[in-house]
């Protein structure tokens, strides 16, 4: 019986994957059989070299995402080293953290450029290569906050809800081309990103009371989920955000 989960032929570009997130859904994706372009400013060596261990190709594709300037050329890069761009993983982001009364609008336009108008003209530059081969899977990364409003990071809540929006109009856009349009909204997960927030006694606390599953998550929790989405076991899967949480809405 054929897996549904083998990606062995496909290659897949995952920005922000040298470390945290990214790299968890890049590993879990070659693991599943796919090669791996490597997004983003940090050369993400480790994840290259560890996705070669594992038997696949990888490539280090360089690209500042706080524009839209190296969108053509992250496609036309996999593409040309890697021969092809089946699976794209939307993960770069950044955020910054100020009482939405001092926030600025450099620290709104720096968080919302990054994480959701890159997002949206990456999503269209590989949009247009699957278009024309009949298939795709692109998967956005969302947040606990696409659905929430959380605190003191008014750019980055409205950037995950924009994800949110986004990932629902491009697959009805383009699930009759073949493209599946899904995100994945991760919890509190043990990143960089959440180091500040990890590092208080008090936040900690409160975050760890209200998970089921009674731990932050780890970035190779996200693996599982990636695979799924990216693999033809969801070719019948769109719009959907797939909450990893270890239980948090629900509770």
């Amino acid at each position: 019986m054929t897996n549904p989960f083998d990606l062995t032929g496909r290659v897949a570009v995952v920005t922000g994957a040298n470390t945290g997130i990214g790299q968890g859904i890049a590993l879990a994706l070659a693991a599943a059989g796919a090669d791996i372009a490597a997004v983003g400013r940090s050369a993400a060596t480790e994840t290259v070299e560890k996705a070669r261990a594992l038997g696949r190709k990888a490539e280090i594709i360089s690209a500042d995402l706080s524009t839209i300037e190296p969108v053509g050329r992250v496609v036309d890069e996999a593409v040309e080293k890697l021969g092809g761009l089946d699976i794209l993983v939307n993960n770069a982001g950044i955020i910054r953290r100020n009482d939405s009364l001092d926030f600025t609008e450099e620290d709104w336009d720096a968080v919302v450029d990054t994480n959701l108008k890159s997002v949206f003209f990456l999503c269209q530059a590989a949009g247009k290569h699957m278009a024309a081969q009949g298939r795709g899977k692109i998967i956005n990364i969302a947040s606990m906050l696409t659905f929430q409003g959380g605190i003191r990071v008014p750019s980055y809540t409205a950037s995950k809800s924009g994800i949110g929006g986004l990932t629902k109009i491009l697959a009805n856009e383009w699930a009759a081309q073949g493209i599946n349009v899904n995100a994945i909204a991760p919890g509190y997960i043990a990143t960089n990103n959440t180091a500040a927030l990890q590092a208080d006694p008090d936040r900690n606390r409160s975050i760890m009371e209200r998970i089921p599953a009674a731990r932050w998550g780890s970035p190779e929790d996200m693996g599982g989920a990636a695979v799924f989405l990216a693999s033809s076991a969801s070719d019948y899967v769109q719009g959907h955000i797939l909450a990893v949480d270890g239980g948090w809405l629900a509770r």
